[in-house]
């Protein structure tokens, strides 16, 4: 859950970059903040993944295993 959270905060982040930099026309603000928000949802993805292993671990006992 925490990388889906700091996720969530860096596509925010960036896409506050984003716009600083359309309103005073700072183009490389403009590219820094949607690479931002790329990183944001990577660690999204990252995230739901990491969830998703963590749901479906099998939890057998020692002497089931093989």
């Amino acid at each position: 859950m925490v990388a889906k959270d700091k996720g969530n905060m860096d596509k925010i982040k960036g896409k506050a970059k984003e716009m600083t930099g359309k309103v005073t026309g700072d183009r490389e603000q403009q590219v820094e903040g949607k690479m931002q928000q790329a990183r944001g949802e990577a660690k999204k993805l990252k995230g739901k993944a990491q969830e998703r292993v963590q749901g479906t671990r099998r939890t057998t006992p020692k002497d089931e295993r093989v």
